[in-house]
């Protein structure tokens, strides 16, 4: 299962975030992503809310997310709109830092 949120400006695109699983009770947040000209509007927290709604409306209890720490940006988010930090979920290489929230 998969499902992508995305946003547009004059049809063009500045943010997008997806939710991939496997239709279970958890899923993970995948590719959070607003472009320079969209940066400083809301639009991460904004994406990051409808994707949480989006879980919820398919049953989805817990998403889990991971990024980079030099991220500082993003890891702010995460802090901030009530996720918490976890022990690392996968092999990925580049994170190193992972997040779950309970919806």
């Amino acid at each position: 299962m998969e499902k992508q949120q995305s946003a547009r400006i004059d049809q063009n695109p500045v943010g997008c975030v997806g939710i991939k699983g496997q239709g279970g009770p958890v899923a993970e947040i995948k590719r959070l992503w607003v472009g320079p000209s969209a940066r400083g509007l809301g639009l991460a927290r904004r994406l990051m809310s409808a994707a949480e709604e989006a879980a919820r409306a398919l049953s989805i209890s817990t998403l889990r997310l991971d990024t980079n720490s030099t991220l500082s940006e993003a890891v702010s988010l995460y802090r901030n709109s009530g996720w918490h930090e976890i022990e690392r979920y996968n092999d990925d290489p580049y994170p190193d830092v992972f997040f779950e929230k309970n919806l």
